[in-house]
């Protein structure tokens, strides 16, 4: 029996499943431990009834995901709209620092992905739904650039994105703890500020928002976001095929957006009026939310069987290479201090798994070591702005050089 759901249908039921995650996850606490998406639980439970009516041969349900398309430039320009080049200046040198390690690592999970999935018996193209798409690029990432994966022949490449991503929520969370109580050990390291300091701080950044609240406003309600994000959307397709046309290679459509967005956002900064980020941000996560449930839930999850050992190699890679370079790397370069262990847990977390891993993981070390007030203001900020605009560049790249 096929039960084939229209658009609508669809997107109800997407609704309603992203509603039941939501609810789990309040109820459950391991998902609010290792911030699990409430799409992800929702959809893996509809995904899952989908497999057994499959195995059975008893039934079978097909999703409409013609708006799958929309919803994904939705998020990715709304997301372009955080860029803000005035913003990561006033991070000053440890925020351009850790712009630079997080794209660095982001840069070289591919390379591992590519390099060592040969070694584990698939192919390079499949390998790299286990770098940066899933591993610093979250479930979002690996949702939206496992299906590209899939149109070039690699069958099982979204499942095995998805997989991975949720997997890197739990190992990030783990990871992070771990490395900063080894750096506070061995260097005997400990808060040296002053309840002083961390007033400054918050008077510094309580002092910007007043500064911000000074220019002029654009995009102040639901309509103006929703207008903005179309617009930018629609521009984005003429720099889609303007950077097809010089690069030689077909790049996704949603970067386009992504891109006009961030230019936007930046012309107008420069001119003293701001978008408000708030609503546009509201706007992005709903569409993600719904694309996200509609992509988990139709996931074909007998797909993943016979990939689960080279998947569960390459994670393991991929984690100990973060690992290593959390504890020896990010902690020199930061300053090798108390907030630079605190920073090597956070970046644990947003290199394998997403920015709200590293803020869990920052949390955890100063609950029992004491405040530090400038990893947390500036790491989320600077690590999910940075990711967001390049990280997809360098995956499009990775899939044009080994396709």
């Amino acid at each position: 029996m096929a039960i084939e759901l229209s658009l609508i249908q669809s997107l109800a039921l997407a609704a309603a499943i992203s509603l039941l995650g939501s609810f789990i996850k309040r109820h459950v606490t391991l998902f609010q431990k290792y911030f699990i998406p409430a799409p992800v639980i929702g959809g893996l439970i509809a995904a899952i009834i989908v497999t057994i009516g499959h195995t059975s041969g008893s039934y079978k349900i097909v999703f409409d995901k013609t708006l799958n398309p929309l919803l994904l430039q939705m998020f990715f320009t709304a997301t372009g709209f955080t860029f803000s080049i005035k913003s990561l200046k006033k991070s000053g040198v440890i925020g351009l620092k850790l712009a630079a390690i997080i794209l660095g690592i982001a840069f070289i999970q591919n390379i591992i992905a590519a390099a060592v999935a040969p070694l584990v018996g698939v192919d390079s193209l499949l390998g790299l739904t286990v770098g940066s798409m899933s591993m610093s690029g979250g479930p979002g990432n690996a949702a939206a650039f496992g299906p590209t994966i899939e149109e070039l022949g690699i069958k099982g490449a979204e499942v095995a994105a998805i997989a991975a991503a949720t997997a890197g929520l739990v190992i990030g969370s783990i990871i992070g703890g771990p490395v900063a109580r080894k750096l506070i050990t061995k260097y005997n390291l400990h808060y040296e500020g002053t309840a002083e300091n961390t007033v400054n701080i918050e008077t510094d950044i309580h002092a910007d928002k007043t500064i911000h609240k000074d220019n002029k406003l654009l995009a102040k309600n639901l309509l103006d976001s929703v207008i903005f994000i179309l617009i930018s959307i629609g521009l984005g397709g003429f720099v889609v095929q303007f950077l097809n046309n010089i690069t030689g290679f077909k790049w996704p459509d949603y970067v386009g957006g992504l891109f006009v967005a961030a230019i936007i956002t930046n012309v107008l900064e420069a001119k003293g009026t701001r978008i408000e980020n708030k609503i546009i941000e509201d706007v992005g996560n709903t569409a993600l939310n719904i694309f996200l449930t509609l992509t988990v839930m139709s996931t074909e999850i007998w797909l993943l069987l016979d990939l689960a050992l080279p998947l569960l190699a390459l994670l393991l890679v991929q984690t100990i290479f973060v690992i290593l370079i959390a504890y020896s790397v990010v902690f020199k370069i930061l300053g090798k201090n108390y907030d630079a262990s605190v920073m090597s847990a956070g970046m644990c977390g947003v290199a394998i798994g997403s920015t709200p891993n590293a803020v869990a993981n920052m949390d955890s070390v100063i609950v029992d070591n004491g405040p530090a007030p400038i990893p947390m203001a500036i790491l989320p900020p600077v690590v999910s702005i940075a990711l967001s605009v390049v990280n997809p560049v360098f995956i499009t790249m990775a899939i044009h050089v080994l396709s």
